[in-house]
């Protein structure tokens, strides 16, 4: 480990520390060493951003997070400045912002003018970042997944409760009409007696197209000569030779890297009900189909059914049925379908993704897509019966600028850890299905499983690599 990682790792602990007894760090909003070349708003309105990962989906992120002029970039860091997806854009809009490759390195030199931190990289190194930010002080966003595996997840919700920072997971539909408009069908019981949820996305993925399906780890490439550092990209996971199947999108389709179709859909599909309809961990979660399974890449179709324990009145035991790539789209009854002046029937076309909600009355249904899309019952004259509170309010900040505006002080986020953390950990228990192909018992109060000590072991997967051990121990 070079001299400056070794400074960086002594200066994380000793910060973490001083958090763990109740010290306290100012603000650097609140201090002079805000940037000051921005005209249209004083320092004490503002937030500098230390931006973890700069192109794919930080293209989005980023100028999300600054939309409203409240929040500027300072600090970048990225392992390729010239080869990761879309990171041109953000690179032209700040081109003097200060670049880093290795986010100790950002957070050691620059942390006295950063206030928040945004996380936007492979799965995998999600904990890590966010964890080393959170202990210095930092409100963090976290794009999702938020976490790798089920344990890391746990320890950041702790880490939220520890450090009191603000913080975001990424799925940006959580904070929409659409999902105040949810909690508002909840709040109104339109949504109660719910007993059983289907949950569909079709195949997009490269590693859901059967022509490209792999069963080993590919060979080695050359590493591009605009890539900093492989090893560090790997982070706490084993270091497998580079190939262009990793970088600069391919890794989900890895287990050892990326969460599959859970990761890269999951929290934009099952989110509004999981949280709405506080459905917690599951009881049990069992493969149902997985084509051309191995334990390298994600299943090319996943069909899990999830058991989730009755809430209490009103909240019965619901079955969650996710089904991602080939025959996944449900089987919507004529009886819920609109009468046509012809007196046919019409069904509504099931679109790409989404969640189909059934009551045990029988009465109606529920059905919305991703994201922020709004709910609809059908059949349609149901929904114009309960319109009032059908009807979506209008959210008064977007994703990223509520994380902004709560990093001010002005309000709360949407998808804290508190919430978020919970639902990676559900697709994280999908994850672990997939991965072993065995019907799996969970008892949720201990959060473990219950006679399989290999899918125990998965909760919190291999041991990290020694350079990133101390991470795990935090919190």
């Amino acid at each position: 480990m070079n001299h400056t990682l070794h400074r960086s790792r002594r200066s994380f602990l000793k910060k973490s520390a001083a958090s763990a007894f109740g010290f306290t760090f100012l603000p650097a909003y609140l201090t002079a060493a805000r940037a000051a070349d921005n005209p249209t708003l004083p320092p004490s309105r503002r937030i500098n951003l230390g931006c973890i990962g700069v192109g794919g989906r930080a293209a989005g992120a980023i100028p999300s997070l600054t939309s409203d002029g409240h929040a500027v970039p300072v600090a970048f860091c990225d392992l390729d400045f010239q080869g990761s997806r879309k990171i041109e854009g953000n690179l032209q809009t700040w081109p003097d912002v200060r670049r880093f490759e290795d986010f100790r390195v950002m957070l050691d030199k620059m942390g006295k003018d950063i206030d928040a931190v945004s996380v936007v990289t492979p799965d995998h190194t999600h904990f890590v970042a966010a964890i080393h930010a959170m202990s210095l002080g930092k409100h963090v966003y976290v794009e999702k997944p938020l976490t790798h595996t089920f344990a890391e997840a746990e320890i950041l919700m702790r880490a939220e409760r520890k450090f009191k920072v603000v913080t975001q997971m990424g799925n940006q539909g959580h904070t929409s009409s659409g999902a105040a408009q949810f909690k508002q069908m909840a709040a109104a019981g339109l949504t109660a007696d719910v007993h059983k949820i289907e949950a569909w996305k079709e195949p997009s993925l490269w590693f859901m197209q059967a022509e490209k399906r792999i069963s080993a780890y590919p060979p080695e490439e050359k590493i591009p000569a605009t890539f900093a550092d492989w090893n560090l990209w790997c982070g706490p996971q084993a270091v497998t030779p580079f190939n262009s199947l990793y970088h600069p999108f391919g890794w989900r389709a890895f287990h050892r890297y990326g969460c599959g179709m859970f990761g890269d859909w999951g929290c934009h599909i099952i989110d509004f009900v999981h949280h709405y309809l506080n459905l917690g961990l599951p009881t049990a979660v069992s493969p149902v189909r997985l084509d051309d399974y191995n334990k390298i890449i994600f299943p090319q179709t996943s069909h899990i059914r999830f058991q989730f324990p009755a809430r209490g009145p009103g909240s019965p035991a619901v079955e969650l049925m996710w089904k991602a790539g080939a025959d996944c789209h449900p089987l919507f009854d004529e009886k819920y379908a609109d009468l046509q002046e012809d007196n046919s029937t019409k069904r509504p076309a099931m679109g790409e993704a989404g969640t189909l909600l059934h009551r045990q009355q029988g009465d109606y249904v529920i059905m919305r897509g991703h994201h922020g899309d709004a709910s609809r019952i059908y059949p349609r004259k149901v929904m114009l019966e309960k319109w009032d509170a059908v009807k979506a309010p209008r959210p008064e900040y977007t994703h990223g600028t509520s994380f902004v505006q709560a990093c001010l002080g002005n309000t709360t986020t949407t998808s804290p850890f508190s919430v978020s953390g919970e639902l990676t950990q559900v697709l994280n228990l999908g994850m672990i299905a997939e991965y072993l192909n065995v019907e799996l018992r969970f008892d949720p109060q201990t959060k473990r499983f219950i006679g399989n000590d290999e899918a125990n072991f998965l909760l919190a997967g291999a041991k990290p690599r020694a350079e990133w051990a101390h991470y795990y121990t935090l919190a």
